[in-house]
């Protein structure tokens, strides 16, 4: 039985079907039947601003956001996909805290929807730092399909560490 460590917490009927598309050799294709494109957010610059649209769009009241960016090693640090961080530093006589959101690089080459529920689960954050139930209540709230996406999301990651998928990987 082939391990799905990205779907562990999954029932076991989703994972039989996970299964069953990789023993077919038709996951990749699955995929790309549902998320056919890739979006056109590559630079820092532009994930600043398209982070910025989605919180003034669902968060005006949430903290501002210092610093947006891709970062290469997110992928290989504690498996995270998505980071927000809170930097406080002392600036003469006040503390100032700094709100930054990185994104794994592999989500450069990925659909629009899993790069807009990273960024939706980086922006909860804002408000509440647990996974907790208020947690995914926001989530929720600010896309109606959060939940299918991670899943989606979990399975192309999956696929990503399939043998027959490495060298494309590689590639990108």
């Amino acid at each position: 039985m082939i391990p799905l460590k990205y779907l562990q917490a999954y029932p076991a009927t989703l994972q039989d079907k996970v299964r069953e598309l990789i023993a077919q050799e038709r996951l990749g294709e699955h995929l790309a039947k549902c998320y056919p494109g890739r979006h056109e957010v590559q630079s820092d610059k532009a994930l600043y601003a398209y982070v910025a649209s989605l919180k003034q769009q669902h968060l005006k009241n949430a903290p501002a956001i210092d610093k947006v960016l891709y970062d290469s090693k997110l992928d290989v640090l504690r498996n995270a996909l998505g980071l927000h961080t809170a930097i406080s530093r002392v600036q003469g006589g006040r503390l100032k805290a700094k709100k930054e959101i990185r994104v794994a690089s592999l989500f450069k080459a990925a659909a629009p929807e899993f790069l807009q529920m990273i960024v939706v689960h980086e922006l909860a954050h804002l408000k509440e730092i647990d996974h907790n139930k208020a947690f995914y209540q926001l989530c929720t709230y600010m896309l109606p399909d959060y939940h299918q996406r991670e899943f989606d999301l979990r399975v192309y990651l999956t696929w990503r560490e399939l043998p027959s998928t490495i060298d494309v990987n590689q590639r990108e």
